[in-house]
């Protein structure tokens, strides 16, 4: 891409154009993203009940990074990188699960406890100068934000609770059980789109009435002319209250049912995490778009309900309706908005901005499109 092909002018987004097309499949640009975006940004591992047992784990990719989170048998929770200090070998490669009370390094057996300190080293006694306590683990900085847990690579990235000011307790009204939930379930999709393609079609609802049936099911849940998308700068929200007139959801009758909210409710972290519930169902959903090339994306969907009770058969079939229906619905919009993002007939649109048709209008796309724009040319 030309350096005249990188200048976007974003001031206004009424009448100026969209971000243009390279910066959806550029290299450059991609590159630049993983530098001074995911390289810098908090990533969310999970929720803090999935590290109640001492060595319960959970390993988190960043690029070719990989983060181990694990619980200490004091409690505490704690992140390393994934990688032995002999010789760099990774030392765990399943997504979740548990370890003993060390973690031991398959190649030469290098065990460390699980507060990250070398416990042992064969035959590193007569080594010179080689201290134990030196050669532990390297630490990984960790935050606890609204009940999970994420991780950063930067040590000088702004906390999170400062980042999204606020964020906390807008979730916190609409999902009350928050420090109370366990995972039902977690689910990873390799999709042909750029990251920002799938984060821009979640955070508009001009598509809902026409791109496809399941959306229009969605928006018959809701009153959808009250669905409202408000930036916060770098966290948005994008809810809308229940259809008082709805009897059943997802092929399910609504009577009997319990649910964390009866509002479609949706929250996104910069830049690339959402966590939502669906109208009527009693879980928590966390929708995490991670970028593994310029014009691939992982998405992982991973569903908490609250723990001490059943899952109702209203949220079951929600998560079915989500794996099965809503989601093949957007990623095949993902994947021929890609497609069409190369043609020679395209490079810029403009956006929908509609102060009259809020449900409707694509201010919070040219919003996520400005904060990605900023970060790698500002």
């Amino acid at each position: 891409m030309q350096q005249a092909d990188k200048l976007w002018d974003y001031h206004d987004p009424a009448t100026g154009c969209s971000l243009p097309a390279p910066y959806f499949f550029d290299p450059e640009v991609f590159a630049a993203e993983r530098e001074a975006i995911f390289l810098r940004s908090w990533h969310l591992v999970g929720h803090v009940n999935e590290f109640r047992t001492p060595g319960a784990f959970v390993c988190q990719d960043i690029f070719e990074q990989s983060v181990v989170v694990v619980a200490g048998r004091d409690g505490t929770i704690r992140a390393f990188h994934n990688a032995c200090r002999h010789r760099g070998n990774r030392l765990i490669n399943q997504r979740r699960g548990t370890v003993g009370t060390v973690v031991r390094c398959a190649y030469h057996s290098w065990c460390y406890g699980l507060d990250g300190a070398l416990r042992s080293a064969p035959r590193s006694e007569g080594l010179a100068d080689f201290d134990k306590a030196g050669w532990g683990l390297a630490p990984v900085r960790l935050e606890v934000f609204a009940g999970f847990v994420y991780v950063t690579l930067d040590d000088g990235a702004e906390p999170i609770a400062a980042m999204a000011a606020g964020a906390e307790a807008e979730m916190r009204r609409f999902l009350p059980d928050l420090d109370r939930l366990e995972l039902v379930e977690e689910v990873d999709v390799e999709v042909a789109a750029n990251w920002k393609v799938i984060q821009e079609n979640s955070i508009e609802g001009y598509h809902f009435d026409f791109s496809g049936p399941v959306h229009r099911q969605l928006a018959s849940l809701i009153d959808f002319m009250a669905y409202r998308l408000t930036p916060h700068g770098k966290w948005w929200t994008y809810m809308a209250p229940p259809n008082p007139q709805a009897a059943t959801a997802y092929g399910e009758p609504l009577a009997g049912a319990t649910w964390q909210t009866d509002w479609f409710f949706n929250i996104g972290l910069w830049p690339n995490t959402t966590l939502y519930c669906f109208p009527f169902t009693d879980m928590v959903g966390t929708f995490i778009m991670i970028p593994l090339a310029p014009e691939k994306s992982l998405l992982r969907f991973g569903y908490y309900a609250p723990a001490g009770r059943p899952v109702s058969s209203v949220t079951k079939a929600a998560i079915a309706w989500m794996n099965r229906e809503l989601g093949p619905e957007d990623i095949e919009l993902n994947v021929t908005n890609q497609k069409g993002l190369h043609s020679f007939g395209f490079r810029q649109g403009r956006y929908l901005i509609d102060a009259a048709n809020p449900h409707q209008s694509e201010h919070l796309v040219h919003h996520f499109h400005t904060l990605c724009y900023r970060a790698i040319r500002e």
